[in-house]
C-alpha cells in the first residue's frame, strides 16, 4: 500500500486511526502491529512471514545477549542474529547480482533466481541490526514484549522507506508517549506536505525524466533539463516521504528524527552527506565507520574507512556495479575535500555552491541509469550514464537546443521553478520572517488550515487523475 493512493488516504488510513485512538492506552502498539502487517502486506503478503520471522530473530537474539551479557555467548548469539538477518537481505537482494558476477568470472550459465525484492527490507533489516548491536553494547535492554518489538519494526509510517528508526530514539515512547491536538495537527500539516512534494513536484518532474528516454531527438539543453529533474526528482521524492512518516509518527504520538535538511544548499559533499538522507549516513557511521576505527587511525588508514563505508551505501542502494561506482565517487570527492578541496571551498563560496548540485547530479545520473528502459533490456548502467553525462557537453555532435526539449522546458517550467525554491531553506525563512512580524504568527496560524485543506484537494484531485506512481526508494 502507498501513502500516495486514495485507498490509503480516505479508507486505511482513517480507519486506523480511529480504531487506535479508541483503543486503551495498553492495546495501541497491538493495534500498530496489525495494521502495519495488513499495510505490508496489502501487496505482497506472502513476504509478511519473511518479515515475522526477522523480527523473531531480533527478539530471541535480543534475549539471549541479555541474558548471558558479559560472556562469550552474548557476542556469539550478537554475531549469529546479524548474520542471519544480513543473510536474509543478502539472499533477496543480491543472490542474482552474485550469480551472474560469478558466471561472467567463471564462463559458466548458473541460471538466475527467480527473487522479488520484497519492499522494505533494506530498511527493516538495519533497524534490526542495529537494535541487536545497540542490546550488545548495552545501549539499550533488551525489549521483553514481543508486540512492543515487533510495532517499532513493522511501523507503517517508516517500514517501506525510512527514515532508520533507531530503537533507541523510540524506545521510551513505544512504552509511554503523549498524544495532543497540537502534535496532531501537526503530524497532519507535515504529511500533506510531504504528500505535495510527492504529487505536485517530484512526480511531474519524473514525466519529464521519461519523456528524455522518449523522445526521438537528444539535446544539450534536454540533458540539462534531465539531470537537473532527476536530481531534484528524487529529492522530494523522497523528503516528501520522510515528511509523511515523520507526520504520521507525531499524529500516532511518535518524534521521529530529521532525515533531510534542503542538502543542495551545502558547500561542500562533506556538508550534503550530513544533510542528505541522515539516518543512513548516522547509521552507516555508528555501525561501520567508527567500528572500523573513524578518523582515529592513520591517514591512510582512515581514507580507507571511507571508502569502505561508501562502498557498502553504494551496495546498500542496489545490487549493480553502478550504485558501488556511485558510492565510491562521493568517497574519491570526500577524500579530496579532506585533503585539500575542502579549504578552497570555504574560501570560495559561490564556486561551493555550484559544486555540490553539479556533482550530486552527476552522481544521480549515475545512480539512475540503472533504472532506465535501456538497462532493463540489458544495456550497461555505465554506458547509459556516460552517454547521459557526455551529452551534457554536447559529445557526439548533439544539438544545443532542440524544439521538442523547449516545449518541455515551457511546459514545465513552473515546476522546475517550484522545486528550485522548494530546494533551498528560502520558504522555511520566508514563514519565520512573516512570524517575526507584528501579527504574523496569528494571520499564519489562521490561513494554514485552508491552504493545507486546499492542497490536500488539489493533491486528491492529481492522485485521481494521474497513473501509479511508486516512490522511488521502494526499489532499494
Amino acid at each position: 500500500m502507498l501513502f500516495s493512493t486514495i485507498p490509503f488516504l480516505y479508507y486505511f488510513l482513517p480507519c486506523v486511526l480511529i480504531v487506535y485512538f479508541l483503543s486503551p492506552r495498553f492495546l495501541k502498539n497491538a493495534v500498530l502491529l496489525l495494521s502495519s502487517l495488513v499495510f505490508y502486506g496489502w501487496g505482497e503478503p506472502k513476504y509478511v512471514i519473511l518479515m515475522v520471522l526477522s523480527i523473531l530473530v531480533g527478539y530471541i537474539t535480543g534475549l539471549l545477549i541479555e541474558k548471558n551479557r558479559g560472556n562469550k555467548i552474548a557476542k556469539i548469539a550478537m554475531i549469529a542474529g546479524v548474520c542471519i538477518s544480513l543473510a536474509f537481505l543478502g539472499y533477496y537482494k543480491y543472490m542474482n547480482f552474485f550469480i551472474d558476477n560469478f558466471n561472467k568470472i567463471t564462463g559458466m550459465s548458473i541460471a538466475s533466481l527467480k527473487i522479488v525484492l520484497p519492499i522494505g527490507i533494506s530498511f527493516y533489516t538495519f533497524q534490526i541490526v542495529s537494535y541487536m548491536i545497540d542490546v550488545y553494547r548495552n545501549t539499550t535492554s533488551a525489549q521483553r514484549n514481543i508486540i512492543n518489538l515487533a510495532a517499532y519494526i513493522t511501523m507503517f509510517p517508516q517500514l517501506i522507506a525510512g527514515p532508520i528508526v533507531r530503537y533507541t530514539d523510540i524506545e521510551l515512547q513505544l512504552r509511554t508517549r503523549v498524544h495532543t491536538l497540537e502534535k496532531f495537527s501537526l503530524g497532519i500539516r507535515r504529511f500533506i506536505i510531504g504528500l505535495g512534494k510527492k504529487i505536485l513536484i517530484a512526480d511531474l518532474l519524473g514525466k519529464i525524466c521519461t519523456e528524455y528516454r522518449e523522445v526521438s531527438e537528444i539535446s544539450v539543453l534536454f540533458a540539462w533539463m534531465y539531470g537537473i529533474a532527476f536530481a531534484l526528482q528524487l529529492y522530494f521524492d523522497f523528503s516528501g516521504y520522510s515528511d509523511m512518516a515523520i507526520g504520521l509518527g507525531h499524529i500516532l504520538g511518535f518524534d521521529f528524527l530529521e532525515n533531510f535538511d534542503h542538502p543542495y544548499a551545502s558547500g561542500s559533499i562533506t556538508e550534503f552527506w550530513r544533510r542528505w538522507h541522515m539516518s543512513l549516513g548516522s547509521w552507516f557511521r555508528d555501525y561501520v565507520y567508527i567500528p572500523l576505527g573513524g578518523n582515529r587511525v592513520s591517514k591512510l588508514r582512515w581514507y580507507l574507512n571511507i571508502f569502505i563505508v561508501w562502498f557498502l551505501t553504494g551496495f546498500w542502494h542496489g545490487a549493480d556495479w553502478s550504485f558501488i561506482a556511485w558510492g565510491l565517487m562521493f568517497a574519491v570527492l570526500l577524500v579530496l575535500e579532506k585533503l585539500f578541496l575542502g579549504k578552497f571551498l570555504k574560501k570560495h563560496k559561490i564556486i561551493a555552491h555550484i559544486y555540490v548540485p553539479f556533482f550530486t547530479m552527476i552522481s544521480f545520473i549515475l545512480f539512475n541509469a540503472s533504472n532506465t528502459p535501456a538497462a532493463l533490456a540489458g544495456e550497461s548502467a555505465f554506458a547509459i550514464a556516460w552517454r547521459d553525462i557526455i551529452s551534457l557537453f554536447g559529445a557526439g555532435g548533439i544539438p544545443l537546443v532542440s524544439a521538442e526539449a523547449l516545449y518541455y522546458l515551457r511546459s514545465y517550467a513552473m515546476v522546475y521553478l517550484m522545486a528550485i525554491i522548494g530546494a533551498t531553506p528560502a520558504l522555511k525563512c520566508a514563514v519565520k520572517f512573516i512570524k517575526n512580524k507584528k501579527y504574523g504568527e496569528m494571520v499564519i496560524n489562521a490561513i494554514e488550515p485552508i491552504v493545507m485543506l486546499a492542497l490536500l484537494v488539489v493533491i486528491t484531485a492529481f492522485i485521481v487523475d494521474s497513473t501509479f506512481s511508486p516512490f522511488l526508494y521502494f526499489r532499494f
